[in-house]
């Protein structure tokens, strides 16, 4: 008979309470808790502005000062490279090339300095088809305390694959203390953030994750997502609009800091600046609801 090894963790978790309803997450080692820095789990739609968002969102918070980690959560390994100006290897890539024996890796071989002394890491993710996110994530935190990477950051950002809120991609939520969630105008984003919201209303049982708020983005109005914060409870964070500029920086690879100053991008700066400065604020957490599918498309779909 084949021999199965199971990792100590699985076994361990057996004994605790489930993740969240119906959940099979294997629970955090308390060792691999992030520390003092305040940590954000950025989500939404695929292809939203995720990695623009926090990529800004990182640029604003180093400019009121603050030491920041930005950590990508994507196989395609691009949420950093506006900040560095290059796509930098994974943490995964970078262990397959020791054999997996992390004593050997240096500091500089998986973290790049970026825009304004952000500091860069790109986790990557598993082949398709195969392994777990959660893994990914989990080896690169144990990465960064094995190196003391994190004890002098104030501010840590998951920037996470797409809309998916499986176990592996949820992880971040473990290690996050608010979520924010990119979404524009429209059903689809509104419906994924909706997943979202019962994503982190899962994981808020057994950690300390709360939901922040909205963050609107590629979209001239607000007013369905507005809708549905009034419904379940959100609320609007910042909100920036459909900009060309907006596209064009992430096309010469740089923040909107390092634009070409035009009202507009004025305009976009001034709301990152303010969003990350509202973020500092230790502000009560939302309490929120979820929508079942069929209430999202009488709220939205059929005025």
């Amino acid at each position: 008979m084949e021999t199965v090894n199971v990792p100590i963790a699985s076994i361990s978790s057996r004994t605790k309470p489930l993740d969240g309803e119906g959940s099979l997450q294997v629970h955090l080692d308390p060792n691999e808790k992030i520390g003092n820095a305040k940590v954000f789990a950025i989500y939404g739609k695929g292809g939203i502005g995720k990695s623009t968002t926090s990529s800004n969102l990182s640029a604003a918070f180093s400019l009121l000062g603050k030491r920041v980690i930005q950590i990508g959560c994507d196989p395609k390994h691009d949420s950093t490279f506006t900040l560095t100006k290059k796509l930098v290897p994974t943490v995964i890539d970078i262990l397959e090339s020791v054999d997996f024996h992390s004593e050997e890796l240096r500091v500089e071989d998986f973290v790049y300095e970026g825009f304004n002394g952000v500091m860069c890491v790109e986790a990557g993710g598993p082949p398709a088809g195969t392994g777990c996110g959660g893994y990914v994530v989990g080896q690169t935190v144990k990465l960064l305390k094995e190196h003391h990477l994190l004890e002098d950051t104030d501010i840590v950002i998951f920037d996470v694959l797409g809309d998916v809120v499986c176990g592996g991609f949820a992880a971040p939520l473990q290690h996050a203390d608010r979520a924010l969630i990119v979404a524009a105008n429209d059903f689809d984003s509104i419906f994924a953030m909706n997943r979202i919201v019962q994503a982190i209303s899962a994981k808020a049982k057994n950690y300390n994750v709360r939901l922040g708020g909205v963050i609107a983005n590629r979209s001239q109005d607000t007013d369905q997502i507005d809708k549905f914060n009034d419904r379940v409870g959100l609320k609007k964070m910042a909100h920036f609009p459909d900009l060309d500029a907006i596209r064009k920086s992430r096309l010469k690879k740089c923040t909107i800091f390092e634009m070409e100053s035009t009202p507009e991008i004025e305009a976009v700066k001034e709301e990152y600046l303010r969003l990350a400065a509202s973020l500092l604020l230790d502000d009560d957490p939302l309490l929120m609801e979820s929508l079942k599918d069929r209430e999202i498309f009488d709220l939205l779909g059929f005025d």
